[in-house]
C-alpha cells in the first residue's frame, strides 16, 4: 500500500483504519509490541513509505535489526520529536495570541468607559455650577450615579478578566515548560538526551569562562554490551541500559548533569569539580553498577553482573566543549584498552605521557 501527501492528512482521511490496519499487522509479524510510540512510528511507515523515517525503518528491518524500544525511542528522537514540538509549540502560540488579543480588547474597553466617565464628570462640574434648583441638582446626581455603577460593573469585569488571563498564561508557561521537557529527555532512561546534553555543555562552558571556574567532563559506557544484547536479546538490553542509568542519575544529581549520549553510551557535566572529585564520583558509580547481581525480569535467569568503563577530562581556559569530549573520549578508549570495568582520569594520563 503506497500513500502520499502530508501523513497527518492521510491519518485523518477515509484511508486511517487501511493504515492502522496495516501498522498492527507489521507490528506483529516484526514482533513489535504495538505501544503508542510503536503505533504513531509504522502508522507514519505505512503513511509515507518515501519519508526519511520510513527509509530508516526499511533498513533496519533489511539487516534484520531487532525492533527494541531503545531503537523505538531513538527513531521517535530522530523523526518525530521535532514536528510533534514544533506543533505544540504553535499552537500554545497561537492561543497565547488569542488570549493576548483578548485582554488587549478589554483594555481598550476600558479605557473608553473611563473617558466616557471623565467627560461625565466634567458635564456634572460645569452643570452644577450652572443648575438653577433642587431637581436639576437631584438629576446631575443621579446620573452621576449611574455612570459609577456602571465603571465599577465594568472596572470588575476587567479585573476578573485580567486574572483569568493570568491563570491561562501560567498554563501555557507550565504546558511549555513540559514539551521543553519531553523534547529534551531520553524516553528509555529519562535522563537527558544528547540535544540537551550538547546545550548545557555550551553553557556550562561559557559560565565557566564568565565566573573562572573549574569544569570536568566524563564519558561512560557499558562493557561488552553487544555481547550482552547477542546473549539475552534487545529487550533484556533495554532493562540493562534503564539500570545504569538509574545508578548514573542518582550519584549525578544536580548541580551535575547526566544524559544517555547514545546507545549503550552516556556523558556527565561536573560543574564546579575538578578531576579529583570526579574521579571518586565515578569510581562509586563504577561499584555500584558492578554490586548488583542483575536478573532477567521475564523469566527470572540469573544475568550476572554488568560493568562500566569510564574517562574524564578536565576543562583547559578557553577550550571548548568538543575538545574536551574528545579528551574524555580518549581516556574511556584507555580504559577499555587496559582491560575495562575501570575509570582513566585523563589528566594523569596527559601528565604520565
Amino acid at each position: 500500500m503506497r500513500m502520499s501527501g502530508d501523513v497527518e492528512t492521510v491519518l485523518r482521511g477515509p484511508a486511517a483504519y487501511q493504515v492502522a490496519r496495516k501498522a498492527l499487522e507489521l507490528m506483529e509479524s516484526h514482533h513489535v509490541w504495538p505501544t503508542p510510540l510503536n503505533f504513531e512510528l509504522w502508522a507514519h511507515y505505512v503513511a509515507d513509505p518515501d519519508g526519511a523515517l520510513a527509509v530508516e525503518l526499511g533498513r533496519l528491518i533489511s539487516l534484520g535489526e531487532p525492533l527494541t524500544e531503545s531503537i523505538s525511542e531513538d527513531l521517535a528522537a530522530a523523526y518525530l520529536a521535532k514536528a510533534r514540538l514544533n506543533e505544540q509549540i504553535r499552537d500554545a502560540g497561537d492561543q497565547l495570541s488569542k488570549e493576548l488579543d483578548s485582554v488587549s480588547k478589554a483594555i481598550q474597553q476600558a479605557q473608553k468607559s473611563n473617558e466616557a466617565y471623565g467627560q461625565t464628570l466634567a458635564g456634572a462640574s460645569k452643570g452644577l455650577t450652572e443648575a438653577e434648583g433642587v431637581d436639576q441638582v437631584r438629576a446631575m446626581v443621579d446620573s452621576l450615579s449611574s455612570a459609577t455603577r456602571r465603571v465599577q460593573k465594568e472596572n470588575k469585569s476587567l479585573e476578573k478578566r485580567l486574572a483569568d488571563s493570568t491563570s491561562e498564561v501560567q498554563r501555557l508557561r507550565e504546558h511549555l515548560e513540559q514539551v521543553r521537557r519531553d523534547a529534551t529527555t531520553d524516553g528509555l532512561t529519562n535522563l537527558a538526551n544528547r540535544r540537551a546534553f550538547d546545550e548545557e555543555l555550551a553553557r556550562a562552558c561559557a559560565e565557566a569562562d564568565e565566573n573562572g571556574s573549574a569544569l570536568t567532563l566524563a564519558v561512560l559506557d557499558i562493557d561488552h554490551f553487544k555481547n550482552f544484547n547477542d546473549t539475552w536479546g534487545h529487550q533484556t538490553g533495554d532493562q540493562v541500559i534503564r539500570y545504569v542509568a538509574s545508578v548514573i542519575g542518582r550519584l549525578g544529581a544536580t548541580p551535575r548533569f547526566s544524559a544517555r549520549y547514545g546507545g549503550e553510551e552516556f556523558a556527565m557535566i561536573f560543574p564546579g569539580e575538578d578531576s579529583g572529585l570526579v574521579e571518586a564520583c565515578l569510581q562509586e558509580i563504577r561499584e555500584e553498577v558492578a554490586s548488583r547481581m542483575l536478573k532477567r525480569r521475564s523469566t527470572n535467569e540469573d544475568l550476572g553482573t554488568v560493568t562500566i568503563s569510564a574517562g574524564l577530562a578536565t576543562r583547559r581556559d578557553g577550550e571548548s566543549g568538543n575538545c574536551v569530549m574528545e579528551r574524555a573520549d580518549e581516556a574511556l578508549y584507555a580504559s577499555k584498552r587496559t582491560g575495562r570495568n575501570r575509570v582513566t582520569n585523563g589528566e594523569k594520563l596527559a601528565t604520565a605521557a
